[in-house]
């Protein structure tokens, strides 16, 4: 069931629920708020990503999960020569996000819908420069696209300097975020989290954000990473960007999750 409500902290802001958990916030004509931390966190690490690495007037952008098209809005209005594919399972939110709100039309943001584990499987190599996995049935990722072949396939998509992103919501144990981590360095050369620091010591459920690429992720030596740093810090829930020494570290003895 979607529920459609207005947010008091924002005029013209708008929270979507799935089934009673919430899945996307709007802000009608501010493309650039993004009222949720780890949606923030994505950009923020994307920016610098893109900066030092891609072709900020030609990227290929793909949205698996998107609910109403937040962080598509966003990109699209970041970077206006983006081409933003959002992959929705839900005809109806995809249906009404298009109708309530003012998402870019196609090719700036086109809305598929379909199924992301097979739209993933059927990547071409090198078409995208932004794979970004925010999918959910519920409070819960769907596990076909936590496994190793997923990642495979993603990979296969990546153009060699793209990166991969996902928000994966965990509980205290962060099983799930360790297992998807040990699986996304089996296949990209380097692998990054954003998380806050309760988050990360494993005293709640919340979002941590899993990054992946072929090419260099952020470490101290980055020439974006005191920017980074202090966005990350100055939210209204701080957060810490951990570099590959350190994931590596805390995903140590998980298992990669397998298809089938």
């Amino acid at each position: 069931m979607l529920a459609l409500e207005p947010d008091p902290d924002f005029a013209d802001g708008w929270l979507i629920s799935v089934n009673g958990v919430p899945s996307s916030h709007v802000v009608l004509g501010e493309p650039r708020v993004l009222a949720f931390e780890y949606m923030q966190w994505i950009a923020t690490a994307l920016r610098a990503h893109v900066a030092e690495n891609l072709d900020a007037n030609a990227l290929r952008i793909t949205h698996l999960g998107g609910g109403a098209c937040s962080l598509a809005r966003y990109l699209a209005d970041v970077y206006p020569r983006s081409r933003n594919t959002v992959v929705e399972l839900d005809g109806e939110l995809a249906r009404l996000s298009r109708e309530w709100f003012d998402i870019p039309r196609s090719p700036r943001v086109k809305i598929r819908v379909d199924d992301a584990r097979d739209v993933a499987a059927s990547f071409t190599p090198a078409s995208r420069d932004v794979i970004i996995r925010d999918a959910f049935a519920g409070a819960v990722t769907p596990e076909n696209l936590t496994t190793l072949e997923f990642f495979t396939d993603c990979h296969r998509g990546l153009s060699p300097a793209g990166i991969y992103v996902a928000n994966c919501g965990d509980h205290s144990d962060l099983r799930g975020a360790k297992a998807e981590l040990a699986g996304m360095a089996q296949v990209w050369s380097h692998v990054a989290v954003v998380a806050d620091p309760p988050m990360l010591k494993g005293r709640r459920y919340g979002n941590i954000v899993l990054l992946a690429s072929d090419a260099p992720l952020l470490d101290a030596n980055s020439p974006s990473m005191p920017a980074v740093a202090r966005d990350l810090l100055g939210g209204a829930v701080p957060a810490q960007y951990k570099d590959e020494a350190w994931v590596r570290q805390f995903f140590s003895g998980a298992k990669p999750r397998r298809q089938g």
